[in-house]
């Protein structure tokens, strides 16, 4: 990241699914987010289990902070921030919504018109099927996470 990059506006978005656990590590995110007073020209969505009906949101926002589980081998409540290009980029996700928000990402970079994203991961260690909680590693994490999220959501909005 630029040291000197900033947007007029941002947009976290938290992806996953809530029945199955951790996968939905994204939108307990972003729900939390959702009750906090956020910076200017910041704004958080549940983006459930993504696909094509967030294009809107990718079109409109310049930048995006995106937040989702992954099933990568790394100790669960891992955290990484990684800034894809590509759907080829985005680690494996676990639920339906990688398909659509995969294409998606892909569709809108072949149209020049995929915005800056920055993704934040958590590693998760499985699927739990019908189960609405976190487990307690990951839920150990999300202060950290709101954290970044949040620092960086600051970061790239100050000074536009």
């Amino acid at each position: 990241m630029s040291p000197n990059e900033t947007y007029p506006r941002l947009l976290i978005l938290g992806i996953g699914n809530l029945l199955m656990g951790d996968e939905g590590v994204g939108v307990h995110l972003a729900q939390r987010l959702a009750l906090r007073e956020l910076p200017e020209r910041v704004d958080v969505l549940d983006g459930g289990t993504g696909g094509f009906h967030l294009t809107s949101y990718f079109e409109d926002y310049p930048c995006l902070i995106m937040i989702d589980a992954t099933l990568d081998g790394r100790p669960p409540g891992s955290i990484r921030r990684l800034e894809p290009r590509f759907s080829s980029d985005f680690p494996r996700a676990m639920s339906t919504h990688d398909i659509g928000l995969r294409d998606l990402v892909e569709g809108l970079h072949i149209l020049g018109r995929l915005p800056k994203i920055h993704l934040f991961v958590v590693s998760v260690a499985e699927l739990q099927n019908m189960y609405i909680g976190l487990s307690p590693e990951v839920e150990t994490v999300m202060p950290e996470l709101e954290r970044q999220v949040l620092e960086l959501a600051e970061r790239l909005t100050v000074g536009s």
